[in-house]
């Protein structure tokens, strides 16, 4: 097999290749090894690769797996990988060890992903542009002078390039369907409780979700198949699903009621082609017999901004405090950068009451937007506002206005992504669209909590209808 057999394929046709053993797990690492190798210094998106996870006498616990010791990629923000580096992309906690596998990572394994390296984010995957004083600036596949998006754009880039077909990601405020816009492929964040955060009791008091992007749905809904459902002592819940999401993917919706909105809070402004291209999505919906209403929740968008301020502030001290512990190195502008550095101050004199205030604030606001899907079965949005990042214009560490200000400004590009990690609510960026410049373009679709079985269905539907396989980035392995 040559690179542009092996990057022709998803996880799941991989796997299979394997099981017909007319490939072997060993010979799929070393390409995703070298294909990496090949293509990285181009684009910034893998930290390291782990050289003892490559050879077949290291794959024989994956042989009887549903994935066959297909090669994977973890981001390098709070995953645990048993004796592996987790840096998080910061200096305060470069060299970190991790002493134990994560929940999530043993069901990973157990699955029998081969995880052979860690893909770049930015520090505490605190932006929407992957680029941090410790790693550098990650370039975006389709063209490197663009950002991949963040915080999970290593992963996105390296997925895109054709490295690893499907990589590991999260999510707490747009940081699964913010690169996968950017880099042209599909991800989902799962509802609150989907995928356990063990042995964390949560993420950025129930923000944080875990899972993955790829080029492909039934990637993503075969790795939820193995790494969702409930672990004892998790804080949420969510009711496990009635059948396999692999299985759902594969079938067409019944006609779905989908109300479509473009217009951002009154705050923000939105690019005529990504409104063109919502317009577009909203009557590919319809050709497939769904019901489109131009229709969207409403929330207060200050008190949204001033409640993830306050909860990201209060998580950021905790976080820095755990790290500056364990690494025995001081908080300041030598281990982390401004913005990090600003957050800490600003949590630091937080009152323990404003913090309980946006705990309330977060459940109000959730009760102004989860109604709407008792009325429709999907929000459709823009994933983006517009099409491409520009290097630095989310820089941590350059940035030096308020730390309010740095929640405003990320808003500027992702209004309608946060709102959905505060109300808990499945979401996914499928890649529909391309610009006129050459850049992807992700349509947003929501489902009511626990619905990603609606999600996946009609994604699959529309990979069906408007597949995008066939599209590649200028950097690619197979050229």
């Amino acid at each position: 097999m040559n690179l542009q057999e092996y990057s022709a394929y998803d996880a799941v046709g991989l796997a299979e290749l394997v099981r017909k053993k007319q490939v072997s797990a060993s010979e799929l690492n070393k390409l995703a090894y070298d294909a990496g190798n090949n293509i990285n210094p181009k684009l910034n998106a893998i930290v390291e690769f782990y050289d003892d996870r490559i050879e077949e006498s290291k794959l024989e616990s994956s042989k009887d797996s549903f994935f066959q010791g297909v090669p994977f990629l973890v981001k390098d923000l709070a995953l645990m990988d048993f004796g592996k580096k987790v840096e998080a992309g910061s200096r305060l906690s470069e060299g970190m060890i991790a002493p134990f596998d994560s929940e999530l990572m043993s069901r990973y394994k157990r699955a029998g992903l081969n995880n052979i390296g860690r893909t770049t984010c930015p520090e505490f995957g605190f932006s929407c542009a992957t680029e941090s004083v410790l790693r550098g600036i990650t370039n975006n596949p389709w063209d490197v002078e663009k950002s991949t998006g963040g915080s999970s754009g290593g992963a996105a880039a390296a997925v895109a390039s054709g490295i690893v077909p499907v990589a590991h990601a999260s999510d707490a405020g747009g940081s699964i369907r913010c690169p996968a816009s950017c880099c042209g492929l599909f991800g989902l964040k799962p509802s609150r409780g989907r995928i356990s955060l063990s042995p964390a009791g949560d993420g950025f008091n129930g923000l944080a979700n875990e899972h993955v992007i790829s080029r492909s749905v039934r990637d993503s809904a075969a790795i939820l198949d193995f790494t969702q459902g409930y672990l004892a002592g998790d804080p949420y819940s969510a009711a496990p699903p009635t059948n396999l999401y692999i299985d759902e993917c594969s079938k067409d919706p019944q006609s779905l009621t989908i109300g479509f909105t473009k217009e951002p809070n009154e705050l923000y402004s939105i690019d005529d082609e990504v409104k063109l291209c919502v317009d577009d999505a909203a009557k590919l919906c319809e050709h497939l017999g769904h019901v489109v209403v131009e229709d969207s929740p409403s929330w207060d968008e200050p008190s949204a901004i001033r409640c993830n301020l306050d909860l990201w502030a209060a998580n950021c001290v905790a976080t820095t405090n755990m790290l500056s512990s364990v690494n025995s190195r001081d908080v300041n502008e030598e281990t982390v950068e401004k913005i990090t550095l600003a957050s800490y101050e600003y949590g630091s004199g937080l009152l323990s009451s404003v913090f309980v205030d946006a705990l309330g604030t977060a459940n109000q606001i959730s009760r102004q937007v989860v109604p709407f899907f008792e009325r429709y079965d999907i929000l459709l949005t823009p994933t983006l506002l517009r099409s491409g990042i520009e290097h630095g214009q989310y820089s941590m560490q350059e940035y030096s206005g308020s730390v309010q200000g740095w929640f405003e400004k990320m808003g500027e590009i992702g209004n309608f992504l946060s709102i959905f990690n505060m109300t808990g609510l499945p979401a996914m960026s499928v890649p529909l669209f391309v610009s006129k410049s050459g850049l992807p373009i992700g349509i947003q679709f929501v489902a009511g909590y626990g619905r990603e079985d609606l999600l996946f269905q009609l994604a699959g539907q529309l990979e069906r209808e408007s597949p995008w396989v066939h599209r590649k980035p200028k950097n690619h392995i197979s050229y």
